[in-house]
């Protein structure tokens, strides 16, 4: 009985050390996804003031409709690419919070990990 008992506390010990540094990895990676975001949209907004500037500037309005063009092509272009990257991000903060686990259900299962 005491063996169940060690044993007992021994699953629980794995378990809620699994679970912090489960945690701890998705903080992390939601912590670098947001500074992504912030970093994006500050770049966004510097953009988008200086085709503004730009747009005033044009001395026709064929011009002012071709910085136009230009820019939003771009900007679609990067938000395609930033919403790319953060998918990305948030797949590999999944992973890093499973990591933990592996071994865990990997004797559950009976099952070895990769």
């Amino acid at each position: 009985m005491i063996k169940d008992f060690d044993q007992f506390q021994t699953i629980g010990k794995d378990n809620f050390e699994a679970t912090v540094a489960s945690a701890t990895a998705l903080t992390k990676g939601f912590q670098e996804i947001a500074t992504e975001v912030a970093d994006f949209s500050r770049k966004s907004f510097e953009d988008s003031t200086a085709v503004v500037e730009k747009a005033f500037a044009a001395k026709s309005v064929d011009k002012a409709l071709e910085v136009q063009t230009d820019f939003a092509k771009g900007a679609y272009e990067a938000y395609v690419g930033q919403m790319t990257k953060i998918g990305e991000m948030y797949m590999n903060a999944a992973k890093e919070a499973y990591k933990p686990f592996e071994g865990q259900f990997a004797q559950f299962t009976g099952k070895p990990t990769k």
